[in-house]
């Protein structure tokens, strides 16, 4: 072939490839000129689609290029890093001081002893009992930080998977969420806490109404049941699975249709009270002989007042065996943003008030606390147990450790780490032999270094941990005890009204 003719065919191509560009900008220049939806598209035809470009992109270039490691919302990425780091089994240690600020409202200080705990008089973390004495199995659990809800369907098989395995691993337990027992949550045999949400999902009749049938089914695969009254990033809103995820077979172990919107209701229909819950949370423990909790996010002090009051006039044989407690801080589920950002109190203000309610009622060694909301790390966990938590649950946590990048995607169905879609394509990406590891490694070496704090504080292992082991800076230069924020209150036979 001549050059001639190569010459001409490259002019020929680029010619049209021209006339084509000039064509679409024409095209899309009309079109933006003459549309009535957008005033800057109108007013600055093609050019005005690079700020609704820059408005999608603007998240991930801050992300990586702009926002410092301690900006960053709803996880910076100093706090992402050190995840990646204890997954990873990587040495976690800094050098040339912290970037951690110590002046900022809210900041955590650990009252360190002059004197700690030597290494031969550490003691290793001990197991708690749960509804030990009134229920026919108990659950012992051993770790303090657990895998909260995340429903299969919500995330991925691999996700589900690895979880499982690397729960099994690291001793931990795992929360199937609302959605229902999967085949995967039981692939490693780790301890698995079945959750009841507002639509039974997996544990319903084909009128969508509990079935005592299938809860003694479960009872068999599982170490304790947990009613879902509210969530901390949607309290009074149900789960919200869009159709694009209800795969046929993720509706049949929902039991509902497949490919259209799962969407629960707002509460239970058959628990509209305390009495009515009570009464539900007896009937299940008597039905399947396993522990049972709730979880809640809370608004206010009427409920868990009225709780106590009810559990003390009915008896000790109706009180849930755990309390699991959501701060409003936002879960790993989509939600509206009205009630992500203003519904449900922080943690930081409802465990403690949840936590006094007990004691004051008497109830406390009665029932276990789990505390949820943003404590992904070593020191915010060992801040809830000074508060009065026995365990810690994290969602977000266990999913950076799978490999999460906090693409703020979860919902679409387009996560690139394949956790949170069903994507085949996507989901490819996360190889569960390695996954499940790092899983472990993050359950594993935030209880070493719970641990390692509460050694520092003079105590002999992370359970001794007390409000008066740790201080919240209230104003730059100045903190205060917990203990003294929130005074431990005085035990009563009967609340006064």
């Amino acid at each position: 072939m001549s050059d001639s003719l190569i010459n001409l065919i490259i002019f020929s191509t680029a010619t049209i490839l021209g006339l084509i560009i000039v064509g679409a900008i024409v095209i899309f220049f009309i079109r933006d000129a003459t549309q009535k939806k957008h005033t800057i598209l109108r007013n600055y035809p093609i050019i005005g689609r690079l700020r609704y470009f820059f408005e999608t992109q603007g998240k991930y270039f801050r992300q990586y290029f702009f926002t410092g490691d301690r900006d960053e919302m709803p996880f910076n990425r100093a706090t992402r890093s050190w995840i990646y780091k204890n997954a990873k089994n990587m040495e976690s240690t800094v050098g040339f001081g912290s970037s951690y600020d110590l002046c900022e409202p809210g900041a955590l200080i650990f009252v360190n002893a002059a004197f700690p705990i030597l290494e031969e008089d550490q003691l290793p973390i001990p197991a708690l009992s749960i509804g030990e004495g009134y229920c026919d199995q108990p659950f012992l659990a051993q770790s303090i930080i657990n895998i909260s809800g995340m429903s299969y369907g919500a995330i991925s098989a691999p996700a589900v998977r690895a979880l499982s395995l690397g729960a099994a691993k690291a001793g931990c337990w795992l929360s199937t969420g609302e959605g229902g027992l999967a085949p995967f949550h039981l692939e490693g045999k780790c301890d698995i806490i079945m959750q009841i949400g507002t639509a039974k999902y997996g544990i319903r009749d084909e009128q969508g109404k509990f079935s005592a049938t299938r809860a003694r089914e479960i009872a068999q695969s599982v170490k304790a049941f947990e009613i879902k009254l509210s969530q901390g990033a949607k309290p009074g809103k149900g789960g919200m699975l869009p159709a694009c995820k209800v795969s046929p077979e993720i509706a049949a172990i929902r039991g509902i249709p497949p490919w259209q919107d799962s969407i629960s209701p707002n509460r239970h229909h058959d628990v509209g009270n305390i009495e009515e819950l009570l009464d539900q949370i007896a009937f299940i423990r008597e039905l399947t002989g396993r522990p049972v909790g709730i979880k809640t996010a809370i608004g206010g002090w009427h409920f868990i007042n009225e709780l106590c009051d009810v559990i003390l006039r009915r008896g000790l044989e109706y009180a849930p065996d755990f309390l699991t407690i959501d701060g409003g801080e936002g879960g790993s589920g989509a939600a509206p943003q009205a009630l992500i950002d203003y519904a449900g109190l922080p943690i930081t203000e409802a465990l403690p008030r949840v936590v006094d309610a007990l004691i004051e009622s008497g109830l406390r060694q009665r029932i276990r606390v789990v505390a949820a909301g943003k404590l992904v790390t070593s020191a915010k966990c060992a801040w809830a147990l000074c508060a009065g938590a026995d365990f810690v649950n994290t969602a977000r946590g266990f999913m950076f450790s799978l490999g999460c990048i906090q693409a703020m995607r979860c919902h679409l169905n387009t996560c690139p780490t394949g956790i949170t879609t069903n994507n085949p394509r996507l989901q490819r990406g996360l190889v569960v032999e390695e996954k499940y590891l790092r899983v472990a490694n993050y359950a594993t070496n935030v209880n070493h270094e719970i641990s390692m704090i509460a050694h520092s504080c003079g105590l002999r292992h992370a359970r001794e941990l007390r409000r008066e082991h740790i201080r919240i800076v209230e104003t730059a230069g100045k903190s205060i005890a917990l203990n003294m924020l929130y005074p431990y209150p005085e035990i009563r036979n009967q609340r006064s009204h």
